[in-house]
């Protein structure tokens, strides 16, 4: 890819990747029928400034970077190797599927364990639910630590453990920092491509980021099997909003757990 090595692409494209995406979903924001929560919801419910969030997030994508780094140049052979071998898409598919399976599976229970565990929610993984309201460039909000455990140790065994080479990185990190932002946007769009792909979407993580969601749909970024298998899915319907747009409505909405 030019005089820019697939390390460095891997690297640094994600974040890239990351800020226009956001950018593309701020612009849409002025589209009011298509969000899950009123301007004035996302004013007066979530608990820091857009100022901080962007320093948080700027944090995270400063250690996903060293780390990715450290692991391209760990790896550097065996990656070499294995970009030879990659000749043919279904070996493509296969990895991907490897990586975003091995990635969901880290995710949820590391997820689910941060939200059981009082000490670890209240000082870590509460920083991220200062956002009730999501909004696209919150999704990487969160306690460096749990940036660490989640996201980017999560992302390097992805890799790890599925073979891909730097080069197929590129293409699947890209992806799935798409898809993260996707899911925190705030916004139900007609025909978006990833709702009809992927059950794990805007309104599905919303319900997370509400107190009577919060012990359920841990699931993210991909699939919802694990809160299928072990019981912590909760069904959601979609209705029109008093005042215009769209709001997640649930059986528990108003029962608690």
């Amino acid at each position: 890819m030019g005089c820019i090595s697939d390390e460095l692409l891997g690297t640094f494209l994600p974040i890239v990747v990351y800020w226009l995406y956001s950018g593309f979903y701020i612009m849409l924001g002025s589209f009011d029928n298509y969000r899950l929560h009123s301007r004035k919801e996302e004013d007066v419910k979530n608990l820091v400034s857009k100022k901080t969030v962007v320093k948080g997030v700027l944090l995270q994508q400063t250690i996903q970077a060293a780390v990715a780094i450290v692991l391209f140049t760990v790896t550097g052979d065996a990656a070499g190797d294995a970009a030879a071998l990659q000749n043919s898409s279904l070996v493509l598919v296969r990895q991907f599927l490897i990586a975003m399976i091995v990635l969901d599976t880290w995710q949820y229970f590391m997820h689910r364990y941060m939200h059981h565990n009082k000490f670890l929610y209240r000082h870590i993984h509460s920083q991220h639910h200062r956002l009730v309201v999501p909004y696209a460039f919150g999704a990487l909000y969160n306690h460096p630590l749990e940036g660490l455990l989640l996201d980017t140790i999560g992302g390097a065994l992805s890799f790890l453990l599925s073979g891909m080479s730097p080069r197929a990185s590129i293409f699947f990190f890209s992806f799935a920092t798409i898809k993260t932002v996707d899911d925190h946007c705030g916004l139900w769009l007609p025909g978006n491509f990833f709702h009809v792909l992927f059950r794990n979407n805007s309104a599905y993580h919303d319900v997370h980021h509400q107190l009577y969601g919060s012990k359920y749909n841990f699931s993210q970024p991909f699939f919802v099997m694990w809160d299928k298998i072990l019981g912590t899915y909760m069904p959601y319907s979609l209705e029109k909003r008093v005042g215009g747009g769209l709001e997640v409505r649930t059986a528990k909405e108003h029962k608690g757990d």
